[in-house]
């Protein structure tokens, strides 16, 4: 169950910077919302990941985090904010996704 609260936690990994890259492309109050939504999602993740490393190791917890939202956010800025896209840039997100994923194997938990 902490494995899913911790996928969960990585994908607002990805929306609070997400949010962040709006708040920085607009401007007067839009960007206020956005980020409040920031500042909402960002509380949402780190409150996720606490209770996700209250039974996991915190060194596997916070790396497959990170991965999620390294991950996560390098696609959302391809498809989202026109970020550039290139065979090393694919080439990585696939090895982070590979280093992700063999965290959750080796673990013991």
């Amino acid at each position: 169950m902490n494995w899913i609260i911790l996928i969960i936690a990585g994908l607002f990994e990805v929306a609070f910077a997400s949010c962040l890259g709006k708040a920085k492309e607009t401007s007067g109050t839009e960007s206020y919302y956005w980020f409040a939504g920031f500042l909402v999602t960002m509380t949402i993740s780190m409150l996720l990941l606490i209770k996700a490393t209250q039974t996991l190791p915190i060194g596997t917890a916070y790396a497959v985090w990170t991965g999620i939202g390294a991950v996560g956010t390098a696609l959302m800025g391809i498809i989202f904010f026109k970020d550039p896209i290139s065979f090393w840039r694919i080439f990585f997100i696939i090895t982070l996704i590979g280093s992700v994923v063999g965290l959750k194997a080796v673990s013991s938990h």
